[in-house]
This record gives C-alpha cells, structure tokens and sequence, in this order.
C-alpha cells in the first residue's frame, strides 16, 4: 500500500507538524511506537490535503487555538474497536451515551455524549462536514463511520459554531478519512468474551488507486460486521436477579410487580394482590417478576455499509470530487416479556378459567359497578348467580374491574428490530483563484431511514377483548378470531392459541434528510505584519441547509397504552427547517522570531444564521456566533493558547414538532405512597388533586421498577440556546526532552436559554416543595401540582399511559446547563537501545480529566442540580470527576506490546435524592430510615458509593512480513467485575443488570484477534 498525492492546494504537513504549528497535539495517537509500516503510512499521510479541526483556514504553517484531542488510527487498531462509539465513550471528559451496551432505551443507533451536555449539543463532522443525521434529534448515528478509512479522530472541545454552524456547544468529534488511499487493504477479527457469548465478526475490504499520472485518485471500501448478544445473568451472577436498590435482597417487592401469576390492583384501599403459584386463589402479592435474565449486556448488531470517494484534476487548478456512503445497520433489542401493565380491564363474574375461591375472594372485594364510587362488591347470592350467568343480557350478568399486571412469559420477549439504511453523497470542485487563494463549493444530499419492528408485545385491545368471555372457546364480542384469556392460572396458563391472538407486530418509520450547499473561499491576503512572517490568512463563505424528518407509526404503535410495556405511544411526528448562513474568519500572525515572541498570533470568527421553520406562519429567529482567540509562543517549545466563543444551538425537529404524549420516567419514590398522605392534609389534599381515589389513601405504591409515566412534547416556540465557551492552555515541546509532548486546558462551557425538561425531582420539587412529604396548603391547586395525574385505580404515577398520565414534563427554555474543568495530555517516546537484538522503542501516553463541575437547572426556580460525581435518576450517565487513560507500549523491532490503564475515581448516589429519600421516609413512618432501614425506604447502603475503578487491556502487533500483521489483544485483562447498585438507582436507560454497563465493562475478560493483509 501507498498513500501519494500531488497536491493542488497546499503542501501539507500532517498532525505532528500541527502539534506545535496548529495546536493541536495528538496524544491519544501511538503511531509513534509502532514498527516500519506505521511510520511509512504517516510518512505517506504528509501530502494529504490538510484538515484542521475548528478552523476553516488550511495553512498548517498558522496556529490554531482551540483544543483538539486525536485518535490516530494506530489507536483505532490497538483498541480493535468495531464502532467509534465503543472509543469515544471511554475518552477522560466524555460521557457514556446511547450504544451497544444499552438495551432498554437504545432506538438502533449509538450516539456520543461530550462534557455530559447532551447528545445533541455536539456535531459528528466527517471530514469536516455534516452527515445526515438518524433521528428527529439531529444527531449522527456513530454506527455508520466508516472506522476503515478513518486516519485520525479529533475531538474539539467548547463551541465551535462560527465554524461548523449550530449545536457545537460542547464540542465537535471530526472523522478525518484516508485521502488518496492506492492499494489494497483486507482486515479480519473475532472478539468473544471469556465466558462465551458476546462474539463479534468484522471483515473489511478498502481497495484504491491512483490514476492519469496522479491527477486522479478513487477509492472504495467494503465492510462487514456481526455482533452477538450477552445476557444479564448466567456466568455474570451480579445480574442474575433483579436487585431493588432501595433494599438489596431479592423479595415481593423487587423486580416488576407486572408479574406471573397475575397481579390484581384490586382498588378500593385494597392491597395489591396475586393469583397463587397453583392457579388455585388470590393471595396477598408474593413475587415480582425477575426481569433481569431477558436483558442483554451486548445488543446484537449486524452492519452492512460501503463508503468512496473519488477526485479528479479536470484542469490545472481544478479538481472536481465526490464522496458516498452508505450503510446498511440493524439493531436488536431485547427486553422482558409484554404483558398487561396495570391497564383497567373488565372481566365477567363467569369467566370460564376463574376458580371458586377465586370467584369468591373477588365478589367480595372488587368493583363491579365504576360508575359509582368506591368498590361496589357482591353478595354471597349475587356472586353465584353471576357465575351462572353468561350473556350480558342475563339480569344477572355482572363483571368485576380492576388493574391487572400479568406479565406474558408465554409470548416470549420483547424485541425492537431497528433496520437503518443512510445514504449521504458529497459532491464538489476545489481549485486556485490565484497562487494564495483557493475556493471549494460542493453539495451534499444525505437520507436517513430506519424502520422499527416492535415483536412480542401484547395489545391491550385484543387482551380486553379476551377476557370478555364466559365459555372457554369464544369471546362476547367474537371477532378477529378472538380467544379467551386464562389469567387466573399459573405461570404458562396462557396456551399457544391465546398468546398468537392477544400479541401482534408493530412498525414505526423513521425519515430524516439532510440537503447542504457550501461555498468558501480561503487563502492567503498577501498582508502580513511587519513583524510576522507569516501573511494574514482568512476564510469567507456561505451555507444552506435544509433538514427534513418524518416519524410514522401504525395504528398498533401510535395508539396510548396498546403495547404493553412499549413505554408510551409513538405519535406521527413531520417537520423541518431551512438555514441561510454567511461566515468569516481570520488569522492574523503579529510578530514571530522577535525576542520572547517565537509566535503571536490572534484570531476571529463571525457566522451569521437565518433560520426559517416549516410550521403554521413560517416562523423564523436569526442567531450570531462568534469567537476570538490567540496563541503566543515564548519559545519554539511553549505556546500559551486561549479562545473565547458564543455558540448557539436550534431547536431541532423532535423539540418542535413532537405532539404531546405519555411515556416513561424514573423515579425511586413519590411523595403519596405509603402512608404519609394518612396523617398530613395538606399532602392528602396533593395527591386527591392529582386523581387518587380517596379509597386507597395510605396504601399508594412507590412506581413499579422505579418507572413512573411522564407526558411531555414538543414546542414550535422554543428558540435557540446560546452559549458562551472559552478555553486557556498550554502546549509544551520542551527542547531539553526530545520526545516528550503534552498540553493543558482549561475549558468552561455555560449554556443559557436551554431547551429542556426537568428531571423527575425537579417535577417533584415544583408541585410538592423542597420537603416532599409536607407540602403547603396551597400546592393541591397549584398548576405545577394538578399537571401530575394519577392512576385512577391504584393512585400510583404508573399504569396505562391511556388514563396515567404522571409526570408533566414541558419542554421550555429555561434551562442552564454548566461545565468546567481541566484536560492534561502528555505523551513520551524513546528509544532504549537494542534489546534481544532488536531495534527498542519504549512510548508513554496519558490523557486526564478534571470535571470540576457539571450543574443542570431546569427552570430559574428549580435546583441548580450539581452532578459531577454522583448518580440517581436524575444526573443520567455517569460523570466522574477524575479519569485518565494511561498507554505504555514497548516495540522490539517487528513487534509492539501495549498495555491500556483506564481509571475512573470514586463516585455516589446523589446527596439532593438522598435527603429527600430521608424526609419522605421518616413522613412515611418508615422504620430508623438512617440507620438499618428494615422496611427498605432507603438506598441500601453499599448501592450508595463506587469505588474507584481500573481496567487493563492488553494488545500485541506482529509485523509478519510487510505485507501482513496480526493483533491480539486481552480486553479488562483481570476480569475486573463491575460494581454493583441494584436496577432502579439510576435511570434505565444506563442503570441495567443492577450495574451502568456503559461505564463499567459489564461483559468481563475478553479475547480479540485481528489479521491485516495489504499490498
């Protein structure tokens, strides 16, 4: 393989030169410690076309202030990674974010999370351009990156949308591709876990060649992969059962309440209660169900995609480009069985599969009369004459309603098939207007489909419909081939017939595109100060882009509470927006070579945005960003940089046009359970305004599984957040150590105007007070209180989405969002002599953070909630304040051993939910709350904290021939378990198989093994 290039637009040197010319410093690269191809292939990499991350302008003789993080390509191999997610998540400063260890609460596609700001305040920028992104959110699906031809990743910290436009306020992650890759290149690894599942496939094929004497270059890349499923439990006994955080052992009230047997809300003040083991009677509730054994650590994979690029030099100083890709990725998630989760169902007195105890037990407590208040029972006489009576005609006929949980073991579990295709071409002419400056206008059109296939999951109608019956062979209303329902017996009562009837597949579409037209002219002024050498240099241009997304669901999807256990309805969802932009930017070398002035430099940046949204009277609002910067240099070896932005981010399409609909939260505890509402009026009052029938006072639940529903949409009158970023550093190259590199930052990120919804505390807090459990007297009509609506048959804020609504989240911008902290990367290489007779190289990399701090607060009134260390249900992923990753590799001619130390410090459970876990305990009556909490109101104290964690990798290169290497590599090489906090401490989507599988490797020792062939 060769990598040449004749140049048409500058003489670029690569990201070693920038290290001290651009600033930007490539720690997290080992290129250096590698054997003889590594080297040829950087060497060959000097004449690719120039891309600096967070500047427009190309010259590499100018510094560039802002902080960019690289991730060579040797990095990618070493880490044998499968997709950029899977590297990003584990970088010290990044959060972990939506991929493949998340199951329930993936939507098919992996995301990356910078500064813990959000997923959709950054941009995924392939060489320096947008992508089509995959959902109504605008983000890019990191699942589609072509890690094959990727050369190197940067990562931009703080706002950068003077340059790249709208959503850089945390930073922007920037794929920088192989230019002019001629050759062939062919790689094959497997990668399978120490105990024998999770195994991953992956086989790539890159292909390229020069051709008209070097004026053209056209490359294609293939790939493959296969990822294979892990699951909760088995070998990984920390996940077999599910593990209530609030009490650590495995008893009725862990697990899911949406049970089998049944669970019957019966109502009234009555406690829930369940069909006994033999299908004999009704019981109090003995035994949630164990969700954990169906979840998945791994979800499974399988990738198609296919990605080239071509240019061509149509004339002396033009060159005409283009560049597709597409790629064809389905996800599988894999969850608990459906079932019926607390929906009000209707089922005759002479229901066919009913016992006699049973019958009885129900006549003399469950209503059968919902018009009027309270539970209207039966007599002894009336009770059998309704079980004789089999037509609703029959005077006699009656029915008993109530809240049923059966979870439906016998359909088996739920999985969501997301198929995503992504199409994006680029198209374009570059050239020279003059010696010093050059132009670029190119195209782009990207398309985004993924399709959803929601399995296994039960239809409320149909199960409604079933159990209207009174013979065991047809229903009262026998259409759809309706068959009754047995949900009075055992665990796999349900027979074959009865689960093909009740359950059905869904689908939900989902559209996004991306059209973009961009034109810069870039160059050299021929002005420089008489001090510099180095001319001013600038860039000028103007962009379009028009963003469009659909989400369209069939009646089965969009339909509130039909899917069992979906987690709400998905509503059509159609909208889009257009953006004029106009931008500059300038560096202006000062002085260079003067005494204590080895560079100064300044610079600026100005884009101005004009957006246009496709809604009723075409609204529209015009955002400025800016940035100015600069870097001094004292000498050749220190360089003094900073940088100060406004950044803004739009509303995206999901923030604008959602509807309003129901869906899921978490939420540990609520301030009406138990029977604190027993002895205070005022929180009495709360949870009657709210919907609780008075009847079951005292015996409300806490939400099942830690879920509670949450209703919330869209808003076409949110505008767009701003933010103010700057970053202050050093970059040192100190002479009297050749080969020692590093730098330091300080970045601080504020965001004002933010467009959010409160955490569910922060929902709490509004409607309930500082102190939950003792509300004023005047919250029962407060609108922050009468928003929050209760199931009509148990109180709780979970159930049927269709008559729960819970929590009102309202999407609004009032939201702050803050983050500061410090970045320190070093990196060290070295000979040592010869050792076993070969040539030694000893390379010494560590990339560190220090979040200082990482502070959300919903709405001015709200707490300013602090979330840098801690974990609950309202801080999301995890976010230490210390981290780092430390690589050591020692080359021995052909050879390269590397060790990976990944660290993490200690982190709790947030100190705001602890307290008010406290106060709700102690109003609830609970027992020594803060001391041995027998009743379980509590955290369990050893879910409470995370020691500090350490991971090892372990990864060995042979060089076979030139031709031909082979890694292996030892992931978590001490098998290193991950800690364990129960399943509802945290939210769902990051806390599962009672652990956050995306910050601690759930998975264990794993082997991997890749072979490359290349010509």
């Amino acid at each position: 393989m060769n990598t040449t290039k004749k140049s048409l637009l500058s003489s670029a040197t690569y990201l070693q030169s920038l290290a001290l010319a651009g600033g930007a410093v490539a720690l997290l690269s080992s290129t250096a410690a590698f054997a003889q191809n590594a080297a040829e292939e950087d060497a060959a990499s000097n004449d690719q076309t120039i891309v600096v991350t967070g500047s427009l302008i190309r010259n590499p003789n100018l510094s560039a202030s802002a902080p960019v993080a690289t991730i060579g390509a040797q990095e990618l191999e070493l880490r044998q990674s499968n997709n950029a997610e899977e590297v990003l998540r584990t970088l010290p400063g990044a959060v972990p974010s939506i991929g493949s260890s998340v199951n329930n609460g993936n939507g098919g596609s992996s995301y990356v999370n910078l500064r813990g700001l959000g997923s959709n305040r950054n941009i995924v920028l392939l060489d320096g351009n947008r992508i089509v992104p995959a959902d109504l959110v605008g983000r890019v699906d990191l699942n589609n990156i072509p890690l094959a031809l990727v050369q190197r990743t940067d990562v931009l910290t703080g706002g950068a949308s003077s340059t790249y436009g709208a959503d850089a306020i945390s930073g922007v992650v920037n794929f920088i591709t192989k230019q002019d890759f001629a050759g062939m290149e062919a790689t094959v690894s497997e990668q399978i876990t120490q105990r024998g599942d999770g195994n991953v496939f992956r086989a790539d094929l890159t292909m390229g060649a020069n051709f008209d004497d070097g004026r053209g270059n056209a490359v294609l890349s293939l790939g493959y992969q296969n990822q294979k499923e892990a699951y909760f439990g088995g070998d990984r006994p920390f996940s077999t059962v599910t593990l209530e955080s609030y009490d650590e052992f495995y008893v009725a009230g862990q697990g899911s309440s949406t049970a089998s047997p049944s669970a019957l809300d019966i109502g009234g003040g009555r406690t829930r209660r369940q069909v006994t083991a033999n299908g004999q009677d009704i019981s109090p509730f003995y035994s949630a169900f164990n969700f954990n054994p169906y979840n998945v650590f791994q979800v499974p994979f399988e990738r198609f995609n296919m990605y080239g690029q071509a240019r061509y030099e149509v004339a002396d100083n033009i060159e005409v480009y283009a560049r597709g890709m597409y790629s064809n990725n389905t996800v599988n998630t894999i969850i608990a069985p459906s079932g019926i989760f607390g929906s009000s169902v209707t089922v005759p007195v002479s229901n066919p599969f009913m016992t006699a105890a049973q019958r009885t037990y129900l006549c003399a407590n469950a209503d059968t009369n919902t018009g009027v208040a309270g539970n209207q029972t039966l007599t002894g006489a009336e009770c059998a004459a309704a079980a004789l009576a089999t037509s609703p005609s029959d005077p006699n006929y009656r029915a008993f309603t109530f809240g049923l949980r059966r979870r439906t073991t016998e359909v088996g579990p739920r999985v969501s098939n997301y198929n995503s295709q992504v199409f994006d071409f680029r198209a374009g002419v570059r050239g020279n207007i003059t010696d010093a400056i050059q132009f670029d206008v190119s195209a782009s059109h990207g398309e985004s489909k993924k399709l959803q296939t929601i399995q296994g999951y039960v239809l409320l109608s149909r199960a409604r419909q079933a159990l209207l019956a009174t013979n065991p062979n047809t229903c009262l209303t026998n259409t759809n081939g309706c068959v009754p329902l047995n949900i009075f017996g055992p665990d796999g009562s349900i027979t074959a017939a009865m689960a093909d009837y009740i359950s059905d597949n869904a689908t939900v579409q989902e559209n996004t595109k991306l059209d973009q037209v961009k034109a810069i002219i870039s160059g050299d002024t021929g002005i420089s100060s008489p001090w510099a050498a180095e001319a001013i240099n600038f860039a000028l241009g103007s962009e379009y882009r028009r963003y469009g997304a659909q989400q369209s669901s069939d009646v089965l999807a969009k339909t509130p509470g039909e899917l069992g256990g979906a987690g709400g309805a998905q509503p059509d969802i159609k909208g889009g927006y257009e953006v004029y932009e106009g931008f500059g930017e300038i560096i202006l070398p000062l002085a260079s070579d003067k005494p204590g002035i080895h560079e100064l430099t300044v610079e600026a940046g100005i884009r101005q945005s004009h957006y246009k949204i496709q809604a009723a009277g075409n609204p529209t609002f015009d955002t400025t960003t800016w940035k100015v910067a600069g870097t001094w240099a004292p000498t050749p070896d220190f360089k003094i940089r900073g940088n100060y932005q406004r950044a803004v981010r739009a509303p995206n399409i999901g923030e604008l046009f959602s509807p309003v609909s129901t869906g899921l939260t978490n939420l540990g505890t609520d301030p009406c359970q138990g029977s604190a509402p027993v002895t205070n009026a005022n929180l009495r009052a709360v949870c009657l305004a709210q919907g609780a029938p008075a009847a079951v006072i005292g015996t409300i639940q806490a939400p099942t599984a830690g879920q509670a529903n949450i209703t919330g949409g869209g808003n076409t009158a949110v505008g767009p957040e701003t933010a103010t970023t700057w970053s202050a550093g050093l970059v040192f190259t100190p002479a009297f150590l050749p080969g020692l590199s590093g730098s330091i930052d300080y970045y601080n990120i504020k965001v004002k105007n933010a467009i959010t919804t409160p955490t569910p505390a922060d929902l709490i807090a509004a409607c309930f007070g500082s102190t939950p459990t003792n509300p004023s007297a005047s919250a029962a009509t407060s609108a922050a209180c009468t928003a929050i609506r209760r199931n009509p048959i148990t109180g709780g804020l979970d159930g049927d989405p269709a008559t729960t609504g819970g929590l009102f989240g309202a999407l609004s911008n009032l939201g702050t969002l803050a983050t500061d902290g410090i970045d320190l990367n070093l990196a060290y290489t070295t000979g040592i002599g010869t050792v076993f007779g070969q040539e030694g190289r000893l390379s010494l990399m560590f990339n560190g953070n220090y979040t200082h701090s990482s502070k959300f607060q919903a709405t001015p009134t709200a707490l300013d909630r602090e979330c840098i260390n801690q974990y609950s249900v309202n801080c999301g992923s995890i976010q230490p304040k210390y981290s780092f990753s430390q690589r050591t590799t020692l080359g021995l001619g052909p050879v390269d051993v590397s060790l990976l130390w990944r660290w993490v410090n200690k982190v709790r459970f947030e100190d705001q939910q602890l307290a008010e876990d406290l106060a709700a305990a102690v109003a609830g009556g609970c027992t020594d709350p803060a001391g041995t909490d027998p009743d379980g109101c509590m955290i369990d104290p050893r879910f409470r904290t995370i020691k500090a964690y350490s991971w090892f990798d372990l990864t060995t290169r042979f060089e076979v021939s030139k031709n031909f290497d082979l890694t292996m590599s030892v992931f978590n090489l001490f098998d290193k378990k991950p800690p364990v906090v129960g399943g509802s401490v945290g939210s769902t989507s990051y806390n599962g198989g009672n652990t956050y599988p995306s910050s601690y490797d759930a998975l264990g020792r794993r082997f991997a093994v890749s072979a490359r062939l290349k010509f």
